[in-house]
């Protein structure tokens, strides 16, 4: 389904629905932007940013009930399927974390050079959004080409993501999901970290 530019998205005690729309929001992680307060935040180094040290509690607090929201798709089936598919090495988590306490998040899917972004959470101002900016860097730097968001959104249009045809989203998946990223395990290197430029 991912390979085919569909996604699920339903309310729970719905039967499961699946979407291709018409047009597709993407970030191509080469056009990230950063805006001047989260840079700043950045500097800073408030959070502590992981991938896959918690995949199930990220999973599961984006599965939370949401402001004018009254349920999630992310039931206790999707979570299983979610959490056997990170097992697999295909699903993934990015986490945020102050002061020991896990406080924002998201997870997704890899496949090929393609990132497909599921859900993200965030218990603290700019959480989730510094754990998103450096999981773009670290994309970057291991060779990946497109980030599916799914639907147009604000927050993420203010990222730099845009909306494409989906026959031009269509294309790029028959392209990047069947091609080698240049990485093995899924960690954060600190290190490389310290060197990017975040005036970009």
């Amino acid at each position: 389904a991912y390979r085919l530019g569909i996604f699920p998205w339903y309310n729970d005690n719905e039967p499961i629905l699946w979407w291709s729309p018409s047009q597709r929001m993407v970030l191509f992680p080469d056009n990230l932007k950063a805006s001047r307060s989260l840079r700043k935040t950045i500097r800073k180094a408030k959070f502590t940013i992981t991938m896959d040290q918690d995949f199930r509690e990220v999973i599961r607090a984006c599965a939370g009930t949401r402001r004018n929201q009254d349920g999630t798709w992310i039931n206790q089936d999707m979570q299983a399927a979610y959490c056997q598919l990170h097992d697999d090495g295909i699903a993934h988590s990015v986490e945020s974390w102050y002061e020991g306490q896990l406080v924002g998040g998201l997870y997704g899917i890899a496949l090929g050079k393609v990132f497909f972004g599921e859900s993200m959470f965030s218990r603290m101002s700019d959480a989730s959004k510094v754990a998103f900016a450096h999981f773009v860097w670290q994309l970057q730097r291991w060779g990946y080409e497109l980030i599916d968001c799914q639907v147009q959104t604000s927050h993420l249009e203010r990222f730099g993501a845009i909306d494409i045809p989906r026959q031009e989203y269509r294309a790029l998946l028959e392209q990047l999901c069947d091609e080698t990223p240049e990485h093995g395990v899924w960690r954060f290197d600190a290190d490389e970290a310290e060197e990017i430029d975040i005036e970009q």
